[in-house]
């Protein structure tokens, strides 16, 4: 089994995506920039140890390579490239920036959303791989108001932003290229939270209509009877249409999709069957903060006659005016093919409250993220332990080995014609014996506490594979991990980080 590389991985579709991909059995690989003091290791154990919480269970850890989609080569090292080359067989580019305009196409979201793109389909060029999952958006359909087939693309239409129109030239550019045998392709519609949790970790599309009426309300006097008056005039009749699907869903049909071999090759519109209206989205406001005064009246309202407070929301909404009048009626027949059993969730008055709820608890993304929890430097520690492999040597037996939990990874360990024991990144992709740990056993194994956890952990490695001279290599490869008593100080420096 090879990796799956995916982009776009702390993302909010991204770090569901994480989670449900490993959750199926993938071997993962992660592109991800370095943000701020955080390291792209750290960026991904913050989004693991969320769900390890949140599921109850360790989970594997991806591969992760330090890199950027909006730079030429990703940015990666040639080290990161090779490995690419060598260990995946799959790209899921699921990167891109939601800046609705920007004239200047060497900036977001140009520069992510369609170069991003181009510098994906080069590196797959230079890597061999042909097999591309695509992430778009169904409103590369532009500002169309009928039905949108989901094997169209360009029927001529006009965009309502530069963020449409990056997307729709960036989904041509993959039809296009030559060297990718094998296409799929998921236009998932407006993305809302969790239908769940409400947990989201953006506050665009729906979550902004919902930040600006708690906004609003929070700063709204009640009335004498202990109710908020919101006297606002809406130009619509609140009973238009809206295409918004929870990101959990979104993730569930595209893993389920991306199982499926009899899928790919296919174009999905994720979009959901019974469609949200502004008029649902004000009656759970009513009720969710005890309040009245909205009316719908379908017609454009003179800006002179504006209330104050009718003021203060017109202001904070424009961008996404053009969205208010017209959303266009998504074909599903693809979609319904292959995941007609995962129906999408109706976004419903529970919901509503479940998201704002959310909302307000992370202070619309104010709250303070805590940092993620730090366990035994395994990969500090093989460096330690393990001569690097030189370019002459060559291995004649692996070891695979998954250290799950924080600071976890994983390695192959390497048996050299030399008789040299070293490691490289990511687990073999040939039929070797493969260990899989938690970061507390691995430590309590190379900290020298033999008779508790070696033989326990060597028995399980026996019972991976049924060939005796594999498994008898592979007991000497794990054997050259646990430290002699002089290393024993030295491997706890590691794991204090010292």
């Amino acid at each position: 089994m090879k990796y799956v590389l995916l982009t776009g991985g702390t993302g909010l579709v991204g770090r569901y995506l994480v989670r449900d991909l490993l959750l199926s059995g993938h071997r993962l690989a992660l592109v991800l920039r370095t943000s701020g003091k955080e390291t792209v290791e750290q960026r991904a154990e913050s989004i693991l140890q969320y769900w390890e919480a949140e599921l109850g269970r360790t989970l594997p850890r991806p591969v992760c390579l330090q890199g950027d989609v909006a730079e030429p080569g990703l940015a990666l090292s040639q080290v990161d490239r090779d490995w690419i080359k060598e260990n995946c067989d799959r790209v899921l580019h699921n990167a891109a920036i939601l800046t609705f305009y920007e004239e200047d196409r060497t900036k977001d979201p140009w520069r992510t959303n369609l170069g991003g793109t181009q510098h994906v389909l080069e590196l797959c060029r230079e890597t061999g791989i042909d097999d591309l999952h695509y992430v778009s958006t169904a409103y590369v359909c532009g500002n169309r108001s009928d039905m949108v087939k989901e094997d169209q693309l360009d029927v001529g239409q006009g965009f309502r932003n530069d963020y449409e129109h990056s997307k729709f030239l960036a989904e041509k550019m993959v039809r296009e290229a030559p060297h990718i045998r094998q296409l799929t392709v998921y236009r998932p519609a407006v993305i809302a939270g969790d239908a769940n949790t409400g947990y989201t970790n953006t506050y665009h599309g729906l979550y902004f209509y919902l930040k600006l009426m708690s906004v609003l309300l929070a700063n709204t006097p009640k009335d004498p009877d202990g109710r908020r008056h919101t006297p606002i005039r809406l130009e619509m009749t609140g009973d238009e249409p809206r295409n918004v699907v929870p990101v959990d869903w979104i993730s569930a049909v595209m893993v389920k999709l991306f199982n499926n071999p009899a899928a790919h090759g296919g174009t999905y519109h994720l979009s959901p069957d019974q469609l949200i209206t502004p008029r649902k989205i004000i009656d759970a406001g009513y009720k969710y903060f005890d309040s009245y005064g909205v009316e719908f009246v379908g017609k454009p309202v003179a800006p002179e006659g504006l209330s104050d407070f009718e003021k203060a929301a017109y202001e904070n909404k424009t961008i996404y005016q053009p969205y208010e009048q017209t959303d266009p009626t998504f074909d599903t027949t693809n979609l319904k093919k292959f995941a007609g059993d995962v129906p999408c969730p109706e976004i419903d008055e529970p919901m509503l409250h479940r998201f704002w709820k959310y909302g307000e608890e992370d202070r619309w993304g104010k709250r303070r993220q805590p940092k993620p929890a730090v366990g035994f430097d395994v990969g500090g520690f093989l460096t330690q332990q393990l001569p690097a492999m030189s370019e002459e040597a060559t291995a004649v037996s692996k070891l695979g080995l998954s250290v799950m939990g924080p600071s976890g990874g994983q390695w192959t360990l390497l048996l050299t014609d030399a008789g040299d024991v070293s490691f490289v990144r990511g687990l073999p992709s040939c039929d070797a014996p493969q260990l899989e740990l938690t970061n507390s056993e691995f430590a309590s194994l190379v900290q020298g506490e033999m008779v508790s956890a070696h033989q326990p952990i060597v028995e399980r490695l026996l019972a991976t594979t049924s060939d005796e001279q594999a498994a008898e290599i592979a007991t000497r490869l794990l054997a050259a991990l646990v430290p002699s008593e002089s290393q024993t100080a030295s491997a706890g420096g590691v794991a204090s980080g010292n």
